[in-house]
């Protein structure tokens, strides 16, 4: 159910009712692009039944979906047709359309060439948990998350969120994991990973089937090097790619999940898969995102210093620290 997650702070003081939540994204249900509409976005059911709910709750978990279509016309072709129309009013006035009259002639051609573009679709799953004051956005795409925020927080009277930040930064806290070859409780390095160099090279190295707990990683790490994406599997239960700016993504739920469900979801209806997918995609998910945040230190309160600033001893060296948070003068890697 979800891929992807990007995780926000819901404030203490909302308290709106699922039914409440529906009556309000009842006003913004999805409804299809018009001939000459360009892009249309609105919210769907969730379980995808035709003028169903758009609100689920599944064991105190509120669930929605969002739509987003677009009509798709690439630029080239708006720019023939453009093309075009300019020199008909050339051939027609003796002179070629200035700058402003272009740039109208540009969108006269668009609206032409709307009703006949394909549409691309895009469906994003949205978790509320109140229990744990949480919003999860399942996308990578930090754009399309803060998209969803947005309509959420135009449609719900007192919804109010924040991203979720740590005590210490996640670069910060990967340098630290490779660096030593040791993983948090609860977790373990898998075989996945990206390093990025600070400097002006930018070069980058990419990991993939590949054991990390090398004297090769570390030295890119003593290099100046820092990570930006490493694969982990939380409680032998849960593997994603975790990033440097606190996503999840890659989200595949492992075997052991499943155990004892296989026999039961083949005489399960669609609407009972439903419930089992969700409830163990929530249950399993909202015990990962505390320890997950645990082992960066806990959340960052308000008014405490920039992440970064909780370092395990282990990762306070020049090249670790200088490149993710240029704060201290160097002393020896405990590693090296």
């Amino acid at each position: 159910m979800f891929k992807n997650l990007t995780v926000y702070r819901i404030g203490s003081e909302w308290a709106t009712t699922a039914a409440e939540i529906e009556t309000e994204l009842e006003k913004a249900r999805f409804a299809p692009c018009g001939a000459s509409q360009e892009k249309s976005i609105g919210w769907l059911e969730p379980r995808g039944i035709d003028h169903g709910p758009l609100v689920e709750v599944v064991d105190g978990h509120i669930l929605l979906k969002l739509m987003v279509e677009q009509k798709v016309v690439p630029s080239s072709v708006v720019k023939r047709r453009c093309d075009e129309i300019a020199a008909q009013i050339e051939k027609q006035t003796g002179r070629k359309p200035g700058k402003k009259q272009v740039k109208e002639l540009k969108e006269q051609a668009l609206h032409e060439l709307l009703p006949m573009a394909f549409t691309k679709q895009a469906v994003t799953r949205v978790w509320i948990a109140p229990r744990e004051r949480m919003l999860i956005v399942d996308t990578g795409s930090q754009s399309r998350a803060e998209e969803v925020v947005t309509l959420l927080v135009q449609a719900i009277p007192g919804f109010a969120v924040s991203l979720i930040q740590t005590e210490m930064s996640p670069q910060v806290a990967m340098a630290h994991w490779l660096g030593t070859g040791e993983a948090p409780y609860a977790f373990t390095i898998d075989r996945e990973c990206e390093l990025k160099s600070t400097d002006e090279m930018k070069s980058v190295v990419r990991y993939a089937r590949h054991p990390l707990d090398t004297e090769e990683v570390r030295q890119h790490i003593v290099s100046g090097k820092v990570p930006t994406k490493v694969a982990m599997t939380w409680r032998d239960r849960v593997s994603f790619l975790f990033t440097e700016s606190l996503q999840l993504r890659k989200i595949a739920f492992l075997d052991v999940v499943f155990e004892g469900t296989s026999a039961a979801s083949a005489k399960q209806d669609k609407a009972e898969a439903f419930d089992a997918d969700a409830a163990i995609a929530t249950g399993e998910l909202v015990e990962l995102i505390p320890e997950l945040l645990e082992a960066l230190g806990g959340e960052l309160k308000p008014g405490s210093m920039s992440q970064g600033t909780a370092v395990p001893e282990v990762a306070r060296s020049s090249s670790v620290q200088d490149s993710v948070a240029a704060s201290e003068a160097a002393e020896a890697p405990p590693w090296a």
